[in-house]
């Protein structure tokens, strides 16, 4: 069995530490599959301290992990406007915060904000969270800021693209 599967024996050990084992209706060879492939990618290393195994996730096992977290978060649109905007300003250094300041422009996008100017972004609806929790994932809270306003002047392309 272990020759046919090498990676049982280390799952068995990783999930039956302090007399935990796996569920009843958990596979030992789907988990060892899963560890395998999870190391094969590159996003976690596994290491032996003293009889215990340590799984640690990779700097590419983060990476994906916070898109895997960013996946499902939407801006949800209210029953009405409360007539303010919100107006999203960044200034991410390229080099340093690329993922991050992408992830932030993908997000922007896909929620359909208005882009005002370059690093400029606009939505009539209450999404200062969202914009936080991609901010803290990525580690560029400092870069981004959040305006609430009651006025745009000139607004007549921002409210068409809202149906406003």
């Amino acid at each position: 069995m272990v020759a046919a599967a090498p990676g049982v024996v280390l799952a068995a050990k990783l999930f039956d530490q302090n007399g935990r084992s796996f569920p009843k209706n958990y596979k030992a060879k789907s988990a060892a599959r899963s560890l395998r492939e999870l190391k094969k990618n590159k996003f976690i290393d596994i290491k032996e301290k003293k009889g215990k195994f340590e799984i640690k996730l990779t700097k590419k096992g983060e990476e994906r992990f916070k898109d895997i977290q960013l996946k499902d978060v939407r801006v949800e649109k209210p029953s009405f406007w409360d007539g303010d905007w919100r107006i999203v300003i960044f200034d991410i250094p390229d080099r340093l915060f690329k993922r991050g300041r992408d992830a932030l422009r993908g997000k922007l996008k896909e929620w359909e904000f208005y882009q005002l100017q370059k690093s400029v972004w606009v939505c009539p609806w209450p999404c200062e969270d969202e914009i936080q929790l991609v901010a803290e994932l990525y580690d560029i809270a400092p870069y981004i800021n959040i305006i609430v306003a009651n006025k745009i002047v000139d607004d007549a392309l921002v409210r068409k693209h809202f149906n406003l």
